[in-house]
């Protein structure tokens, strides 16, 4: 495994909240990265209630003198009793365009982390937005594309899988779609309209999902309920994903090899 970065085409379907959700179901170390251009605090006002200070992220990786991959480690931060740790992204959106330069080395340093046995999950933001990181979309080894499966949702997606069909755009290295909720439209219906595979389905349960969305307290039999069980069926799908396409991906440049 390595970088998984989740987005969104439009809406709110819950980029943050299911990142944070896959992190705490993730089978190995694993790392958030709040890379989200808006400068919404998903995580400091999230899942920590506003309960814990700013006291580093992005903007001072982006400013630090050290190598990216060396000042990484002074701004990371763990979630305590977890294997999840985090780095905080802007504050506001008007400091998103300061990190242009930075999202390319990040982007070397994050593939790196996985030398040392972690996995990062970088949460991306909305597409389009000044600032977004565009290499951590188009470098990571899987990008997926989150969306609900309502026709609004549906119809903002489409252009951007459109871009990614086309030649002449700056296409990610691997893509697919996350879905949250089931309805109205299938798996099926959504992967052949906007021509991308479906990787992973999360349950819409906005009690459940409130747990990593604001903090709050996990309901009744949280654990076992269908919002935790579709997380980690999620988190299972990604995986055996990423292993496929880089099998893949070492087969081809074998055969190449050959040639």
């Amino acid at each position: 495994m390595a970088v998984i970065t989740l987005c969104s085409a439009s809406g709110s379907p819950g980029v943050t909240t299911t990142a944070v959700g896959l992190a705490m179901c993730w089978p190995r170390p694993v790392l958030v990265v709040e890379a989200d251009p808006s400068g919404s605090n998903g995580l400091l006002a999230g899942i920590f209630r506003g309960a814990r200070e700013y006291d580093g992220g992005l903007l001072e990786l982006a400013s630090s003198p050290l190598a990216v991959s060396d000042a990484l480690r002074d701004v990371v931060r763990p979630i305590e009793t977890t294997g999840v740790s985090f780095v905080v992204g802007t504050q506001t959106h008007s400091q998103a365009a300061a990190l242009s330069g930075l999202w390319a080395p990040l982007a070397e340093a994050l593939a790196d982390l996985e030398r040392s046995g972690q996995d990062v999950i970088v949460d991306a933001g909305r597409l389009g937005l000044v600032g977004s990181p565009e290499p951590l979309l188009s470098w990571a080894d899987l990008t997926l594309l989150v969306t609900r499966t309502t026709l609004p949702a549906l119809a903002g997606a489409r252009t951007w899988a459109e871009d990614l069909r086309s030649p002449s755009s700056s296409t990610w290295r691997e893509s697919g779609l996350l879905l949250v909720g089931d309805g109205p439209y299938t798996k099926r219906e959504v992967g052949r309209a906007l021509t991308l595979p479906v990787v992973a389905t999360v349950a819409e349960d906005a009690v459940a999902a409130a747990v990593y969305h604001r903090g709050a307290p996990p309901p009744r039999r949280f654990e076992s309920g269908p919002y935790a069980r579709s997380l980690h069926a999620a988190t299972q799908a990604i995986t055996s994903t990423v292993t496929r396409l880089r099998e893949q991906r070492t087969a081809d440049l074998t055969g190449d090899a050959t040639l």
